[in-house]
């Protein structure tokens, strides 16, 4: 899946040269939480988000620093923070370092920009023309749409335990070497040691996420990796955490 499948194509825009106010309602208008900012010739040069509207000074929120804090940053930082503050017009507040990207970037490198750069929408580009824009909002549709279409449920026992065991065979964390699985009527049985708890409820997830499975019980010991102590999950305090060594 790429960007493009996912991007919302009808995008709220603003110019450069409309008010703050005209900004914030058009946001609460759509409800949405950014505008991409388009100039007369169509070129995207900003975005406005609500977070550029958290240091204002109509709310009294402006940012304030310690006489020698100021010092230190000199008048051009400060300068720049008075303009986010007390602008009224959108140019003024917008973000011009632009984060975007093409229709065809794999939906997991728009979730690895989104978390490096910390950004919570992408607008997607067509070369230099603006398409669409992807947001948080954007993967969970995505998310919805992919969880709705599972694969057909498995035919038999055998069939569960296969596919458990094909889909830790893929996972580094997976102690292969130390489980078993066996499954009766639908049931997966866990039976084995882990030496982390994590792992105990990440096999659980395993089994849980094939088609068919009815249950999951575990029967994993749990090796204290110090001590090398085994401790069986009936000896665990309740909430499952092994105890402290």
């Amino acid at each position: 899946m790429k960007a493009g499948d996912i991007m919302a194509r009808r995008v709220v825009s603003i110019a450069p040269g409309a008010t703050v106010l005209e900004a914030i309602e058009l946001m609460l208008k759509n409800r949405i939480s950014g505008l991409p900012v388009i100039d007369a010739a169509g070129a995207l040069v900003g975005i406005v988000t609500e977070g550029d509207f958290l240091r204002r000074a109509e709310t009294g929120t402006e940012r304030k620093r310690p006489r020698w804090l100021e010092f230190l940053l000199g008048p051009n930082s400060l300068a720049k923070d008075y303009i986010r503050s007390h602008g009224r017009k959108v140019e003024e507040v917008m973000t011009r370092d632009l984060v975007t990207v093409g229709e065809d970037a794999p939906l997991d490198e728009v979730v690895r920009i989104m978390e490096r750069k910390r950004v919570k929408r992408l607008p997607v580009m067509r070369g230099q023309q603006l398409v669409g824009i992807v947001s948080r909002a954007s993967l969970l549709h995505a998310l919805a749409t992919m969880s709705r279409d599972l694969p057909p449920p498995a035919k038999s026992d055998a069939d569960i335990r296969h596919r458990v065991m094909e889909e830790l065979a893929k996972q580094t964390w997976a102690p292969i070497a130390l489980i078993d699985i066996v499954v009766k009527d639908g049931v997966v049985e866990l039976w084995g040691s882990v030496t982390e708890a994590s792992q105990g409820e990440a096999l659980k997830v395993c089994a849980e996420n094939i088609p068919g499975v009815k249950a999951v019980v575990s029967h994993l010991s749990w090796i204290e990796p110090m001590s090398g102590l085994v401790i069986s999950e009936e000896d665990e305090p309740k909430g499952g955490a092994p105890p402290a060594a």
